[in-house]
């Protein structure tokens, strides 16, 4: 639009800028697309990468477990990505509120050593949590 150095008359209707919502609402609904992707693939598992074994009568569990324990071939334990004891793990699910809900997933390594997945084993249950699972590949 022209500047205009005189005032304008009341006859004289032109077109007015003005802006247009219609865009604005694409552009936005774009940028929130966009952003959703991107913060989708910057989520990354925190998990160790464990070659679980496989059996041929698992069952899948749609419940997701809030302590998931992993153990890998070479026998280090981890909580949710750390390296953690025995000790650690029982202290930890003592100080959680063990309560009859309370469930564990343990995740071992095909070659991991029956020792050590005995032993994760014993400090979830002396933690008292009863409800323990094993993950495997079907």
């Amino acid at each position: 639009m022209p500047v205009q150095l005189h005032s304008r008359s009341s006859d004289d209707e032109g077109d007015e800028a003005r802006i247009e919502i219609i865009p604005l609402i694409d552009i936005m609904f774009f940028l929130l697309a966009a952003f959703m992707l991107v913060s989708l693939s910057m989520t990354h598992m925190r998990r160790v990468p464990i070659n679980l074994p496989k059996a041929s009568t698992s069952i899948s569990d749609s419940k997701n477990p809030p302590y998931q324990i992993a153990i890998d071939a070479s026998g280090v334990t981890t909580w949710e990505g750390k390296i953690v004891t025995l000790s650690e793990i029982s202290s930890r699910l003592k100080a959680a509120a063990a309560s009859a809900d309370t469930r564990v997933l343990i995740a071992a390594d095909a070659e991991a050593r029956h020792r050590q997945v005995l032993a994760v084993l014993n400090a979830v249950r002396d933690a008292g949590v009863e409800k323990v699972s094993f993950e495997t590949q079907q």
